[in-house]
């Protein structure tokens, strides 16, 4: 799975390390969860008041360095999550064949809700990167017209403390949702 925004910084790196988090505690330790940006600060940790949410949250972000986003990079992913519309927008331009599997991290998340309520098949061969694997398909099944569960996350990068609150807050429900969904 490959989380993308733009500096790869606060947005992307917190999705990141909160649903490697939250995968490991459902028992889906083996889905391997990167992230990149359209335009990377490479090299760079994570932004220090990005990660000290995530410190309080216990997801340190350790030896977290951002990495720019390549055509093999999105290749290479089953599930691309994009955290804004304009990060789609940006793998698609890259790679069009990855159309089908790129979605926001919001759609991702109602998707698994809305395939969780209708009951996800159960057995062999449907666990939890299973499940992940299909969310492209569940997100287009279950995209309302008014694409209401399409929500950008705002770019907290260099603003005030109260907006990288919200991007984390939000990043962080809407990982716990997808999470929840899966299990």
């Amino acid at each position: 799975m490959l989380l993308v925004c733009t500096g790869n910084v606060c947005r992307s790196p917190a999705a990141e390390l909160l649903l490697r988090s939250a995968l490991d505690a459902v028992g889906a330790a083996g889905v391997v969860v990167t992230s990149a940006g359209t335009r990377a600060l490479v090299g760079e940790p994570v932004h220090p008041p990005m990660a000290q949410l995530l410190e309080d949250a216990g997801a340190p972000t350790g030896s977290f360095t951002a990495r720019q986003l390549t055509a093999q990079d999105v290749r290479d992913a089953d599930l691309v999550l994009a955290l804004a519309r304009e990060h789609r927008s940006a793998v698609v331009t890259l790679v069009p064949g990855a159309l089908r599997r790129s979605l926001l991290l919001s759609e991702a998340a109602a998707a698994a809700a809305a395939a969780q309520h209708a009951g996800w098949p159960v057995g062999p061969g449907h666990t939890a990167a299973a499940r992940l694997g299909s969310l492209p398909a569940l997100a287009s099944r279950h995209r309302a017209p008014d694409r209401a569960a399409a929500v950008d996350v705002p770019d907290p990068y260099r603003g005030p403390e109260e907006v990288y609150r919200a991007s984390f807050q939000l990043v962080r429900d809407t990982v716990d949702q997808l999470v929840r969904a899966l299990r």
